[in-house]
């Protein structure tokens, strides 16, 4: 993925947006004294909404359906931030333009919080494939890795989805609580109070996982991109990925062939896609294996559709447990 540079023309375009932002703030809460917290893609959404609570408001900047990896803010979403009193994001490994605003948000005014502050991140992988667990195989995927686009690969040095393993979005959901409680904290305890009540439905999430998956023989799963790895981690599990880290990176044929092999020497029943990304390889990799698809959600993003009808990221994880289940035996 490319990294983007915010041109002069936008910086100075910020700079009158945000001033324009400011004779219309009171003193950066909206008018009814709510918290308005803005944050990047949806993750962050409902992990910042379960912890404000009835305490502001939440809004996204990351438009619904939006692929995260590719964004990159306008003058007038870098002015929302600027107008907001907390701005939440995953990390910089995910939102890799953070750091390039940063010097026009005013801290002392809009709380700038890391969700994954608190992780060690995993390496990024760069050839699809999961070496935390399968480092006896580092051997025969070491050739794949000199035939892809390294401009592509040194996008990301770590793997910022931490989100798609429940015990990580708890962490998440801890340091946005206590970052929040540092800014506002008359209302560290309702903070607390939402927090804990939020995080003990992923606990129970994380249960799921950990029954589901304590028994399996077959802990392998074949998908479209790197996006499962802490889940992986987590549970005992590996991921082969067709992609690396980012969804648009294109896979070399000799990767398409080596996972073809693995598909038919592991016996592999599923592959599994991403309905909001480019399925195409996937497809052709699955018709060549003759081997059905599912979609396994990274969560990356909900359509506003899925949320219209009531989706949420537990509802969208429990789907996941069950796609995994076709899998994980």
């Amino acid at each position: 993925m490319k990294k983007y540079l915010l041109g002069l023309g936008v910086l100075l375009s910020v700079v009158l947006l945000s001033a324009c932002g400011d004779s219309n703030a009171n003193n950066g809460k909206n008018n009814d004294g709510k918290i308005k917290a803005i944050v990047t893609f949806y993750p962050m959404y409902e992990f910042t909404k379960e912890v404000v609570g009835d305490e502001g408001s939440v809004e996204l900047l990351i438009p619904a359906g939006t692929e995260p990896h590719d964004y990159e803010p306008s003058a007038k979403d870098i002015a929302k931030i600027s107008e907001a009193d907390a701005f939440v994001y995953n990390s910089e490994e995910m939102e890799t333009w953070v750091d390039k605003i940063a010097d026009n948000i005013d801290d002392k005014k809009t709380k700038m919080i890391e969700a994954a502050d608190e992780i060690d991140l995993l390496e990024a992988t760069s050839d699809g494939h999961d070496h935390a667990h399968h480092d006896s195989d580092s051997d025969t995927h070491d050739s794949d890795s000199d035939e892809h686009d390294h401009e592509e690969d040194h996008a990301h040095s770590k793997d910022p989805h931490v989100w798609t393993d429940p015990v990580m979005a708890v962490k998440e959901v801890k340091e946005i609580q206590k970052e929040l409680s540092e800014k506002y904290p008359a209302k560290k305890a309702q903070f607390e109070k939402n927090a804990n009540t939020y995080i003990a439905k992923l606990n129970e999430l994380d249960q799921e996982y950990k029954t589901a998956f304590a028994n399996a023989k077959n802990k392998t799963f074949v998908v479209q991109h790197a996006a499962f790895g802490y889940l992986a981690n987590q549970y005992g599990l590996t991921q082969e990925s067709i992609s690396g880290i980012s969804p648009d990176q294109e896979p070399s044929p000799s990767r398409l062939a080596q996972l073809k092999h693995f598909v038919e020497d592991h016996g592999t029943k599923v592959i599994y896609f991403e309905e909001n990304a480019n399925s195409k390889v996937a497809e052709t990799l699955a018709k060549e294996t003759g081997v059905k698809m599912a979609v396994l959600n990274p969560l990356e993003s909900l359509t506003q559709k899925q949320m219209d009808d009531g989706e949420t990221y537990l509802t969208v994880m429990q789907q996941n447990l069950q796609a995994l289940q076709e899998s994980i035996k």
